[in-house]
């Protein structure tokens, strides 16, 4: 496999992932955060207020706006790899010309980088969308002795998301320097 064809799964890769956590984002917003028969917390504990709702729908925004813009980068450099790849393929009139196309590598390295910070940004803010979710269903952290539950959801998602991100980020750095 040439150097061209990872890049162009590598980009498919990407626009896949930001598609799953899209349709995420689109199912979190069709669910109603102030409907009471939803809530799985004591009408006498601590209810998440208006602003929790105001926020989880404004992160479940962000969140897809920076998937989208993501998406639409990787996509951008994937027909640029292919275009300059058919280019290189006329100029040869060779079968196995296919996969030697001649790619700026710092457009090409740029262009993942901004997809990567795309994808990253996106994944905090559907994170911070889901500790409002928490919020909304088992109730508002620190509110005491009633928010065990809460915790209980949202340590596990603040600690692997962002372990899961610097991961990402360092394959990203990698692939950045080589």
């Amino acid at each position: 496999m040439s150097a061209t064809s990872v890049h162009i799964s590598a980009l498919d890769g990407i626009v896949n992932v930001n598609s799953l956590f899209t349709l995420a984002v689109f199912i979190g917003l069709t669910w109603n955060p102030t409907d009471p028969s939803n809530s799985l917390i004591d009408p006498s504990g601590c209810s998440a207020g208006p602003r929790i709702a105001e926020d989880l729908v404004a992160f479940h925004v962000y969140s897809f706006s920076c998937f989208l813009f993501s998406s639409l980068v990787a996509l951008g450099i994937k027909q640029a790899a292919r275009l300059a790849r058919g280019a290189h393929q006329q100029d040869h009139r060779h079968f196995w010309a296919f996969d030697l196309a001649h790619v700026n590598k710092t457009a090409l390295r740029l262009g993942y980088v901004v997809s990567a910070v795309g994808s990253v940004t996106g994944s905090v803010f559907l994170m911070l969308a889901l500790v409002n979710v928490v919020q909304i269903k088992l109730g508002v952290l620190g509110c005491g002795t009633g928010a065990g539950h809460a915790y209980a959801a949202v340590v596990p998602l603040v600690t692997f998301v962002p372990a899961g991100l610097l991961i990402y980020v360092c394959f990203v750095f990698y692939a950045f320097t080589r």
